[in-house]
């Protein structure tokens, strides 16, 4: 027998909270369309498998897992174990669901890069939908975004000559935290982080580099400068190697 939902509250569009524990699977794939069209963050717990295919590919076996859509187009998919998803779609995804056979399929597609992650439920035991009202911004001391406004106010942080001429310049890599140049005009890519760094944040800012020459044109003399209070050993060996660049600085003055 399936449960009645449970709601609390309600505004224009309907409850602003919905709870269904053991929901068919119709029951299911409806509560959480109608989350998406009233722009709600949905939760479903059960019994699923995930497939992921994009810059790579990946797949996840039947188990049990927690999965939530933001209405931001963003999606997370949880186990019972450790702090981050084991796979995610970041925001401005387009989320859809629909029953196919003895499953509820919640898929989420992005454009650019092209990449699709689909949920296949042969279970749900849980399905929520809430109306989430936060516009406070979180206050944080010592973020990469006081380390990006320290530059901004004082481009000769990072060094003398240095212009900054966009933040957040999207490339096929990601989004540059600080796109500028140098004072000869040269193009420079500037990557932030607040705490000390090892080789992952090298490996970024050189896809970065590699994504602006391909912008660009492949002989564009591009520079790449890691912005960080301190690196690991293996992390400026690998700056040197790839030709890039480290420079001391912390988010606080």
């Amino acid at each position: 027998m399936q449960s009645e939902p449970v709601t609390a509250g309600t505004d224009d569009t309907g409850p602003r909270i919905r709870t269904n524990v053991d929901p068919s699977l119709r029951e299911a794939a409806e509560i959480i369309d109608d989350g998406f069209r009233g722009d709600r963050l949905v939760t479903a717990f059960g019994r699923c498998t995930v497939d992921y295919d994009g810059r790579a590919s990946s797949t996840l076996g039947l188990g049990d897992r927690h999965v939530m859509c933001k209405p931001d187009g963003s999606i997370l998919v949880h186990t019972d174990e450790g702090q981050q998803p084991v796979n995610w779609q970041p925001p401005g995804c387009t989320h859809e669901v629909s029953t196919e056979g003895d499953r509820v399929v919640l898929e989420s597609e992005r454009s650019t890069p092209a990449e699709r992650l689909v949920v296949e439920f042969e279970r749900v035991g849980q399905v929520s939908t809430f109306a989430v009202d936060d516009a406070t911004e979180l206050s944080l001391d010592g973020t990469e975004e006081d380390l990006r406004n320290r530059i901004l106010d004082d481009p000769e942080l990072v060094e003398q000559g240095f212009t900054p001429l966009a933040t957040e310049r999207e490339t096929a890599a990601g989004a540059i935290d600080i796109f500028g140049e140098d004072a000869d005009g040269r193009t420079v890519a500037v990557e932030l982080k607040r705490k000390r760094v090892g080789p992952d944040a090298v490996g970024q800012l050189d896809r970065y580099v590699d994504a602006l020459r391909r912008d660009l044109h492949d002989d564009a003399d591009i520079r790449g400068i890691l912005v960080s209070p301190s690196v690991t050993d293996r992390a400026a060996d690998l700056l040197e190697r790839n030709g890039l660049e480290f420079v001391s600085l912390t988010p606080r003055k």
